[in-house]
């Protein structure tokens, strides 16, 4: 099968399945962080198991590294990997380690201890290395096909945690007064998890690529070098549009991966800052040091669900174009003034009421998910395919630094806590 390629233009015309590849991609976007997002939301469960190990701070710190080192590798050896076998590996990854933690809490009767919680950190450990697969991968995928797709994928992230707060929320009503009634709801999530890890592998192994408009940009993405696509372009029947057709010459004239990031250097920190600052409060602060309110165990949960809602509708902001932020000096500005935020949660968390920190804690979501979308979105344009595939997975490095860092940060909070 041929398809013809436009060079005049990015869009393809009289081609089929935009709609069809934007729910995928928000679908995989959701496979990509519900196990992560599963193991956050049922902290409580984990700190009435583990009491003394700060379960948030701890799981989302092992997590980090693996993810980065791993990340940093792959951005390093992007051009020569292939990007089919990279992230059906994470997806599979991911739906072994829940399965993994459904079984362990099976197996463990629900009991805490020090090897249990080992264990559930080495399962940790490997949602890292599979995050680092897939979402460098699909971003990588992704920069090089229309804006739409990055936005869906990117909204599939954060309804990850929308979904599984949510479903806490739910859980915990249901469940409060029965019999072990919060280890219930924890089995439910982790089922659920599985089974959104097991519909990514087969959505991304036997239909995404056979979709015409993915066909199309990765055909076009071969004709201008790249060898990531040549897998899924074997899986879609697409033998003859691969990057064996582009001279030397192409090839010397594609820009370095140290050209790209210092051309792109502002995009690249203002990823790094902003995550820093939302990984610094989120989850460990709001799950730590909000102190006692009137809505007792139930506040941690509703901080984290609205921070996830607020996240989520942000991403959609940008799909309206008068309200998308394409400045890099405005991207800049705005994300430096998120570091405002740090102070404000301080003297909230000590002064204030549980109304005010409501506020806050939307606004964090609000800003995180509309200057997320806005950077990802607006740095691969302009760049042919395989020079958009390298730069998304460096963004992707850079966003992943910046989450370790924050994670890193967040234990400053613990300072003067007698319980430290």
């Amino acid at each position: 099968m041929t398809i013809a390629i436009d060079e005049s233009s990015r869009i393809p015309t009289r081609l089929g399945g935009k709609p069809g590849a934007i729910v995928v991609c928000w679908i995989l976007g959701l496979g990509t962080l519900v196990s992560w997002s599963s193991l956050l939301t049922i902290g409580d469960y984990y700190y009435q198991l583990f009491p003394k190990y700060h379960p948030s701070r701890v799981l989302t710190l092992v997590y980090q590294p693996f993810a980065i080192a791993t990340i940093a590798i792959l951005a390093y050896k992007g051009e020569k990997l292939n990007t089919r076998k990279r992230n059906l590996a994470g997806y599979i990854l991911f739906f072994s380690g829940t399965f993994a933690l459904l079984l362990l809490d099976l197996g463990t009767s629900g009991k805490g201890g020090l090897g249990n919680y080992i264990g559930i950190c080495v399962i940790v450990a490997s949602f890292g290395v599979a995050d680092a697969h897939v979402k460098g991968g699909i971003v990588g995928d992704l920069s090089f096909m229309c804006p739409e797709f990055m936005q869906s994928y990117l909204a599939g992230l954060a309804a990850s945690g929308t979904l599984t707060a949510c479903l806490r929320l739910v859980t915990k009503a249901a469940f409060e007064h029965s019999k072990n009634g919060l280890r219930k709801g924890v089995i439910l999530f982790l089922a659920v998890s599985t089974f959104f890890e097991f519909l990514c592998i087969i959505l991304y192994a036997f239909v995404f690529p056979k979709l015409p408009i993915v066909k199309y940009y990765r055909a076009k993405a071969a004709s201008e070098g790249s060898k990531t696509v040549a897998a899924d372009l074997a899986a879609a029947g697409i033998t003859d549009a691969s990057s064996e057709s582009v001279d030397d010459s192409k090839q010397v004239e594609r820009l370095s991966k140290k050209k790209l990031f210092m051309e792109n250097i502002d995009y690249t920190l203002d990823l790094y800052l902003l995550y820093v600052v939302t990984l610094s409060i989120f989850p460990g602060f709001l799950y730590e040091n909000t102190g006692t309110h009137s809505l007792g165990s139930w506040y941690p949960i509703v901080l984290v669900t609205l921070c996830n809602l607020s996240d989520l509708i942000s991403r959609y902001i940008p799909l309206i174009k008068k309200f998308e932020l394409k400045s890099r000096n405005g991207l800049m500005i705005a994300t430096l003034s998120r570091f405002l935020l740090i102070p404000c949660f301080y003297f909230t968390a000590k002064y204030g009421n549980q109304g005010w920190m409501f506020v806050l804690v939307s606004f964090l979501g609000l800003t995180n998910g509309y200057l997320t979308v806005c950077i990802l979105t607006t740095a691969p344009r302009g760049y042919k395919g395989p020079e958009a595939n390298a730069l998304g997975n460096i963004l992707v490095l850079c966003l992943v630094s910046g989450i370790f860092s924050g994670v890193a940060l967040d234990w400053l909070w613990l300072i003067g806590n007698s319980d430290f």
